[in-house]
């Protein structure tokens, strides 16, 4: 498959989870599911396009509005990292939580909507055919590289704390339980 049509499918992927978030209540439990999906789809998605697809545009831009163009992309990347840090923290999810689910969403909505008129066309200029279909295919192995070790490493952190529930409880660096502190 083409890197084109492999990266409309992920768009679509990320799309569906980002609708069911705005579906859902700032409190709603599903949010706690999402996010972390979300998280890890966006964050594979970028890591895969900034290491396989824009250097390609990038060194082959014949002048300075191409060259623009790839590195919005990019920038818009690192908008979307910030919102994804976000995502990662411990924080209680309320309405500000939920806030900024929304703004990743409506910043990867803009992004996918530059990347599929923008970038595809700049694609489709810049590569033959075949350069498409082989871009494509190293995405569809570092994809099943990257998901196969983040199923491995969330497999490892689950361990672990079914571990710890286990013992009676996580420890501190010292050795004594940590004890909830009461309000």
């Amino acid at each position: 498959m083409d890197i084109l049509s492999v990266l409309k499918e992920e768009h679509r992927t990320v799309a569906a989870l980002l609708d069911e978030v705005h579906d859902c209540e700032p409190d709603d439990e599903r949010i706690d599911e999402l996010a972390p999906l979300i998280a890890r789809e966006l964050t594979a998605h970028a890591t895969l396009e900034e290491r396989l697809f824009y250097p390609e545009l990038r060194d082959r831009a014949e002048d300075a509005d191409e060259a623009v163009d790839v590195f919005e992309a990019y920038t818009e990347h690192d908008v979307v990292k910030h919102l994804l840090e976000l995502l990662r923290s411990r924080r209680k999810r309320d309405e500000q939580f939920k806030a900024e689910l929304l703004v990743l969403g409506e910043s990867v909505r803009h992004h996918v909507e530059e990347e599929e008129s923008t970038i595809f066309a700049m694609a489709r200029e810049m590569l033959e055919p075949e350069e498409l279909e082989e871009i494509g295919e190293k995405w569809q192995r570092a994809k099943a590289r990257l998901t196969s070790a983040a199923s491995s490493n969330g497999r490892r952190t689950q361990g672990r704390k079914r571990a710890a529930a286990t013992r009676g409880g996580s420890k501190t660096s010292r050795g004594r339980k940590k004890t909830a502190r009461k309000r």
